[in-house]
C-alpha cells in the first residue's frame, strides 16, 4: 500500500495459518482506530486497519465472529481465527460492501501506511497516534 492505492494483490493470514485472505481491491483508506472495542479486540492500544471492497476479497478458513453494537449503534462484527485467536477482519452493517482488515495480519506488514487516526480521544496515554496523522 503505497501512496493512496495498493500495488497488486495483498495476502495475509492469522498466526497459525488456519485463516488466509487475499484482496485485489485498492484500499479505500487506511487508519489507526483507538476505540475501546479495537483496543480490546487486538489487546493493544489501537487497531491498524484498512478498508477494502468485500467482493474483491477472498477469505479462506473458518472465522469466528463476535457481534456487538458500535458507539454509533450500528451492528459490528469482529472476526477471529478460532484456532489461534488472531483478530483478522471486522465489518459493520452501515457499510455492507466494505470490510476492514487488520494490517498486522499482512504477509508484508511493512507496506501499511495509516492515513489518519480515529477515536484518537480514546487513545491510551501509553499509545498515542503519531502527530503526523490527521485525527
Amino acid at each position: 500500500m503505497s501512496d493512496a492505492k495498493n500495488q497488486g494483490r495483498l495476502t495475509s493470514g492469522c498466526a497459525c495459518g488456519a485463516v488466509r485472505y487475499e484482496t485485489a481491491s485498492d484500499f479505500e483508506f487506511s487508519f489507526q482506530c483507538h476505540c475501546r472495542k479495537c483496543q480490546r479486540a487486538t489487546g493493544t492500544g489501537h487497531a491498524p486497519a484498512f478498508a477494502v471492497d468485500i467482493s474483491d476479497t477472498r477469505l479462506e478458513g473458518s472465522i469466528r465472529y463476535y457481534a456487538h453494537a458500535a458507539d454509533s449503534g450500528a451492528r459490528t462484527n469482529t472476526g477471529f481465527c478460532p484456532e489461534c485467536g488472531s483478530p483478522i477482519v471486522s465489518s459493520t452493517e452501515r457499510f455492507p460492501d466494505r470490510i476492514y482488515l487488520l494490517a498486522a495480519t499482512l504477509d508484508d506488514a511493512s507496506v501499511f501506511k495509516p492515513q489518519f487516526a480515529v477515536f484518537a480521544n480514546e487513545a491510551q496515554p501509553w499509545d498515542r497516534a503519531p502527530g503526523n496523522l490527521e485525527a
